[in-house]
């Protein structure tokens, strides 16, 4: 009867660890398929990540490609002007040569007509005889004298000859080094040339797709928008720093605009520069995508290369690059007014500079803009963006 039960019992045992084994299985299976899940999405993690990391900044794209282009333009420059400066010299050593090669023509003539006088001297005889046929020693004298001189006048020709023919190999040598020079430094800005309408390509395409499509659209008005944070964060540093330096205690808010200097001159202020304005002070909506942004200056479309100048008598506090804006120099006027000029192409201030009304600062250019030549132009007042066209007269 025990074995019985026995028996029974390990047949009881052994069916239920099958039942549990079988029981198990589900959860195990859904353990795994979970486990792949979360790999899964891991992975898609990492792919995101990874796609995220490859997408380039539009700004920081532009930039890079908008820096490369003035350097190899400041290279194209240095070039061009070396090329002038070794064209100038070809020019002066092509002159020489020119000289060189008439006075030694000149010294060739006077050589050969020497040369067929003392031919003659000598079918005739010689010199020597000529001196002894002579009974009076005063004309013998005078004779050796006459031959000495002409001998000496002989010897000279023939130096100068000698010495103009290598002040003449000299300077062929030299026109020959030249060209090769300057064909090396044609070659050197035609290649620079190449490279700079490579990334002016490049720059066209990246600007085509801002303004045709709507996914880069977004980006860079997300962009902009951040880059206007970091710059009135830029300038509230700024004030902070020249308050610090005049000892001047932070103004109360709300407190008016004071009627001195720049205050004055509301509504006759000069403008910074001769153009149209194309972007307006204020909320823009964009006409194609609907986006929404606010433009804290205005744009003022002008002809490249065209003068900057300052509004107001004023003091340099930045000069430099700065993303989304490109070339920017900001002013201060004192009393907490100050003025930006951004996308500037040429800046000819720097910080620390005194600057006057009218003065020229800097020329029209497109860096950092996404339109082409503009001014964008800013009046800030304790930080606070002001209506530039409420100023300019």
């Amino acid at each position: 009867m025990a074995v019985a039960l026995g028996l029974v019992a390990a047949v009881a045992g052994a069916a239920g660890a099958q039942t549990a084994k079988k029981s198990e299985d589900p959860i195990s299976a859904e353990q795994k398929k979970l486990q792949q899940t979360e790999k899964q999405l891991r992975d898609e993690r990492q792919k995101a990540a990874a796609a995220r990391a490859r997408e380039t900044s539009v700004l920081a794209e532009l930039e890079v490609i908008e820096q490369r282009l003035a350097d190899k333009q400041r290279e194209i420059s240095r070039l061009d002007a070396r090329v002038k400066r070794a064209a100038g010299d070809m020019k002066a050593l092509r002159g020489e040569v020119q000289t060189l090669e008439g006075q030694r023509a000149g010294q060739q003539a006077a050589l050969g007509r020497r040369l067929r006088a003392m031919y003659k001297v000598h079918v005739q005889g010689g010199a020597l005889p000529t001196l002894l046929a002579g009974e009076d020693l005063a004309t013998r004298a005078a004779a050796v004298r006459h031959l000495t001189s002409l001998a000496s006048l002989d010897a000279r020709v023939i130096q100068e000859y000698r010495g103009t023919t290598e002040r003449l190999e000299d300077r062929r040598a030299r026109e020959e080094s030249r060209q090769r020079e300057l064909a090396d430094l044609r070659a050197d800005a035609q290649r620079e040339q190449r490279e700079v309408d490579r990334d002016a390509a490049k720059r066209r395409i990246l600007l085509a797709k801002v303004r045709d499509e709507g996914a880069y659209h977004e980006r860079m008005v997300g962009e902009l928008t951040e880059a206007t944070r970091r710059l009135e964060a830029f300038i509230r540093e700024l004030q902070a720093r020249q308050r610090r330096l005049a000892k001047i205690p932070p103004p109360k808010p709300g407190t008016e605009t004071p009627a001195v200097g720049f205050g004055l001159l509301r509504g006759r202020l000069p403008w910074p520069t001769e153009g149209r304005v194309v972007s307006a002070f204020g909320a823009q909506v964009h006409p194609r995508f609907g986006t929404r942004t606010f433009r804290n200056g205005v744009d003022i479309e002008a002809v490249e290369g065209r003068d900057v100048a300052a509004v107001f008598t004023g003091h340099v506090v930045y000069t430099g690059w700065f993303k989304g804006y490109g070339n920017l120099i900001i002013l201060d006027h004192d009393n907490e007014y100050y003025t930006l000029y951004a996308h500037v192409a040429e800046t000819l201030v720097k910080e620390g500079d005194d600057v006057k009304q009218g003065q020229r600062i800097g020329t029209v250019g497109d860096t950092g803009s996404l339109e082409g030549p503009r001014l964008y132009f800013e009046v800030r007042y304790q930080g606070r963006p002001q209506n530039p066209q409420q100023w300019l007269r």
